[in-house]
């Protein structure tokens, strides 16, 4: 006699995807994509009824995505290190301090930059990458995340770097407003893990 097999009922709702939700919300994509993606939790929740609906029909996976930032480059390493510390905020925000440090060098040019002063700057950066064992690759034309305007404002933000009158104060400033970015972060987007082929 011949047993009966139970197919499992198909759920209606596609596999969870959500890694962790703090202090950084990470979500696997289910899409072929070799970069992280920044992207508006606003146009993530459209994204994730968008995958909701595929499902349902049977369609297959996302193939148009909302409006997002991928994360190439310097920002590419930045999210990286932030993922391996996804459990860890108070790392995370020293990671995302440490990349401020970074992007003063680079972009961010202060009057103390150019004195000899520009040295201790460079051994707090390597003493911190040393510690938190971070490392850019590539461009390092940016390696803080997009924000959009209405949540942070980067023209103020350069100006408060740029007249900034001492070391202490510069490292103060940059923390304040590091803090105050991952704060935006947290609250404001989503970040999707490269996919399928990754």
């Amino acid at each position: 006699m011949a047993k009966i097999i139970k197919f499992k009922q198909k759920s209606q709702f596609p596999p969870d995807n959500l890694i962790v939700s703090r202090p950084f919300e990470f979500r696997s994509a289910d899409w072929d994509t070799t970069h992280f993606i920044q992207m508006k939790k606003s146009h993530s929740f459209k994204l994730e009824q968008y995958r909701k609906e595929l499902y349902e029909k049977e369609r297959g996976t996302v193939l148009h995505l909302p409006p997002h930032h991928t994360l190439r480059g310097a920002m590419a390493s930045t999210i990286r290190a932030m993922y391996l510390n996804r459990l860890n905020e108070e790392r995370m925000r020293e990671i995302y301090y440490l990349a401020g440090l970074v992007d003063c060098m680079i972009n961010r040019i202060n009057p103390l930059l150019r004195t000899d002063l520009v040295r201790d700057v460079y051994r707090k950066i390597m003493t911190l990458k040393e510690i938190l064992s971070v490392n850019w690759y590539g461009s390092m034309n940016q390696v803080l995340f997009p924000l959009d305007s209405r949540y942070f404002n980067e023209s103020e933000y350069k100006g408060v770097i740029s007249r900034a009158g001492s070391l202490r104060e510069l490292y103060a400033t940059i923390r304040e407003k590091t803090d105050e970015m991952f704060d935006i972060l947290s609250r404001q987007y989503v970040f999707y893990t490269p996919g399928i082929e990754a």
